[in-house]
């Protein structure tokens, strides 16, 4: 079986995602195959990092911070729906190619989904911090502190690629196995 997806490329497009959603709109498509789920789960990182944003933002009364809020709740539900959609994909690009896990492979308690969420949020707060460390506003002091949060997680998230990368080989070749867990997450649902 060859690759289930290429980590390197998934980091790279989620950091062009995150240059273009800044000028252009977020467009969120149905998913097809895994690149595209974990892009899908990526778009609403971005939205709930920007509705964060307006909730924090000292100046909003009471109604902005209740509508943000719904909103925020209604962008979790999907997030969590959009990791979980990128583990059953590959639990059955697994199967499909012949690998099935039979209880005796250790399980790895993160799963893949959980993985791109986390690089997806990375990729968000490097961009965010780039921007910091670029400031014309602010004093020397801050922009060299920005560099060196920027420096750790830039570090942090090649150390997370690599263990997702590790994870990939491991569970394509039967030694390790995951769960789909369900995170039961009822968000203002019906």
């Amino acid at each position: 079986m060859d690759t289930l997806f290429d980590t390197e490329r998934l980091v790279r497009l989620q950091d062009e995602k995150v240059a273009h959603w800044h000028t252009q709109p977020v467009a969120v498509e149905v998913p097809d195959g895994f690149e595209a789920r974990a892009l899908h789960n990526h778009a609403f990182n971005f939205q709930l990092w920007h509705e964060e944003d307006q909730a924090r933002d000292p100046a909003a009364d009471a109604n902005v911070i209740a509508r943000v809020k719904r909103a925020i709740d209604g962008l979790n539900q999907k997030r969590n729906d959009a990791m979980e959609r990128m583990d059953e994909w590959v639990l059955s690009a697994l199967a499909a190619g012949g690998v099935q896990a039979d209880g005796r492979q250790p399980l790895h308690s993160e799963t893949v989904g959980s993985i791109v969420d986390r690089l997806s949020i990375l990729a968000l707060r490097i961009y965010h911090m780039h921007e910091q460390t670029e400031r014309t506003d602010a004093d020397e002091a801050h922009r060299a502190t920005c560099a060196a949060k920027l420096a750790v997680l830039r570090e942090q998230r090649a150390d997370l690629a690599e263990a997702l990368r590790l994870l990939e080989a491991d569970l394509r070749a039967g030694r390790k196995r995951f769960k789909v867990y369900r995170q039961m997450k009822m968000y203002n649902d019906p």
